[in-house]
């Protein structure tokens, strides 16, 4: 009894610190907007209505967001990074940092508080295309770390070739890390796929139901990667 309560606080602790993120919060309303959108299919209803209202409230989290990659933008790059892949970083730095600013122009424009109607849905498509951009970025940013990661693992597996790697802290971090890298290569290529479909570049493909499922897919993806990390069992 008390081992399953132990386990239980244990697994709320987790959820407390999981919810207690800002950014969190704002992949599970990601998740409800475009869980929305694909049940709307773009057409005027309460599922529309609940993509509109949950697009808007999300925006709010994303208060200031720009200022990450503003950091980022200007900050130096680890060590032994080859430039292609420093232009590339620094330009989805640049990229999702213009997004985020001119995101919160739309949500003053979307509130009422900025009232032209016009100019705001214009900042909205100019944002939409810089996170387009960003998210292509990040794509060939990944694919290029993984090509280096897979070259240091071979390397590692041939020093490695008279032990077992599996129980090798190096090489286990470093398998994790490609993982990581490969799943978040899937979730920037949905999420271009998002874009368009936001963008309405093809509008016959991409229809606002394969927005709001790839969109859903790739909310998921992300309130993965936000996991914590469960606490490490004591072994006697």
């Amino acid at each position: 009894m008390t081992m399953s309560l132990d386990v239980a606080r244990a697994e709320l602790a987790l959820a407390v610190v999981y919810l207690n993120k800002a950014e969190a919060r704002d992949k599970i309303c990601r998740a409800i907007q475009y869980g929305s959108k694909f049940l709307s299919a773009g057409q005027p209803g309460t599922a529309q209505n609940v993509d509109k209202s949950t697009s808007l409230a999300r925006k709010v989290f994303r208060l200031f967001k720009f200022i990450n990659d503003l950091h980022g933008l200007i900050s130096p790059p680890a060590p032994g990074t080859p430039l292609p892949l420093v232009l590339l970083g620094k330009s989805k730095n640049a990229l999702l940092s213009t997004f985020l600013f001119l995101d919160q122009i739309v949500w003053l424009g979307r509130t009422g508080v900025y009232k032209n109607k016009e100019r705001t849905e214009l900042i909205g498509r100019i944002s939409l295309l810089c996170w387009l951009g960003s998210s292509v970025c990040t794509t060939l940013v990944e694919t290029g770390e993984i090509g280096r990661l897979s070259a240091s693992i071979k390397k590692l597996e041939k020093e490695l070739k008279n032990t077992d790697k599996h129980k090798n802290e190096q090489y286990q971090s470093k398998v994790q890390k490609s993982n990581q890298r490969s799943l978040a290569i899937v979730k920037t290529i949905l999420d271009i796929g998002v874009a368009v479909g936001l963008l309405q570049l093809a509008p016959k493909k991409i229809t606002p139901r394969v927005t709001g499922a790839i969109g859903f897919v790739t909310s998921l993806i992300s309130c993965y990667q936000l996991l914590p990390s469960p606490p490490k069992t004591k072994t006697s």
